[in-house]
C-alpha cells in the first residue's frame, strides 16, 4: 500500500494533469495546482520543487500514459490494433474533456515553449511511444506498414483541428477524413 506522501504525490499529479491540459502551462498557477489536489502551496513544493519540474512529470507522465494505451490496445486486439486505436483517438478521446485529452494533443503546443531540458524529455518519452507503436505495426507487412511518426501526427493534428472548430459536423468530417486515410477505408 502507498504511504501518505506517496498518495498525496499522486494526487497533486493527477490535478496537474488536468489542470496543464485544460489551461495550459501558463494558465496553471501554483495555487491553482495545489488547490486542485487539496494541498496547499508549500504541499506542492514539497513534493515538486517548482512548477517547471512539476510540468516535466505532467509531461512524463503524460507520454507514458499514451505508450501505455498502445500497448494495451495492441495486447487487447491484435492485428486489428491500429483501426481501433484510431477509431478510439479520433473518436471518444477526440470528444473527452480537454482535461482528459491526449498528452501529445494538449501538452505539445506547451512543450514546444519550453525549456531545451523539458524538450528532450518530452523527445526521449515520445521516442518510446513510437517504438511502441512500430513494435505494433510490424504484422501489418510491408505493403500496409503504416509511418508512426506521420500516423501520430495525423492524429493529434485532426484532433486539434477538430476540437478547434465550433461545427461539430465539421468536426466529424476532420476525423472520419484521419480516420480514412490511416486505416485506408475511408
Amino acid at each position: 500500500m502507498a504511504s501518505k506522501k506517496q498518495q498525496t504525490h499522486q494526487r497533486i499529479l493527477a490535478s496537474m494533469h488536468q489542470t496543464f491540459r485544460q489551461n495550459g502551462y501558463d494558465g496553471a498557477g501554483v495555487n491553482s495546482l495545489a488547490n486542485g489536489a487539496g494541498v496547499t502551496s508549500g504541499a506542492f513544493y514539497a513534493h515538486f520543487g517548482s512548477k517547471s519540474n512539476a510540468f516535466k512529470e505532467v509531461v512524463t507522465e503524460g507520454v507514458n500514459q499514451l505508450d501505455a494505451v498502445l500497448t494495451q490496445f495492441q495486447e487487447t486486439h491484435g492485428k486489428d490494433w491500429l483501426e481501433q486505436f484510431v477509431l478510439f483517438y479520433m473518436g471518444e478521446k477526440r470528444c473527452s474533456d480537454l482535461s482528459e485529452s491526449c498528452a501529445l494533443q494538449s501538452l505539445t503546443p506547451e512543450v514546444t515553449r519550453s525549456d531545451d531540458n523539458t524538450r528532450a524529455i518530452f523527445q526521449e518519452e515520445l521516442l518510446k511511444v513510437v517504438a511502441t507503436f512500430n513494435r505494433g505495426i510490424e504484422n501489418y507487412g510491408e505493403e500496409t506498414k503504416h509511418n508512426a511518426w506521420a500516423t501520430l501526427s495525423m492524429m493529434i493534428g485532426g484532433v486539434t483541428l477538430a476540437r478547434a472548430v465550433k461545427d461539430p459536423d465539421i468536426a466529424e468530417k476532420i476525423a472520419e477524413a484521419i480516420q480514412g486515410s490511416i486505416t485506408d477505408k475511408g
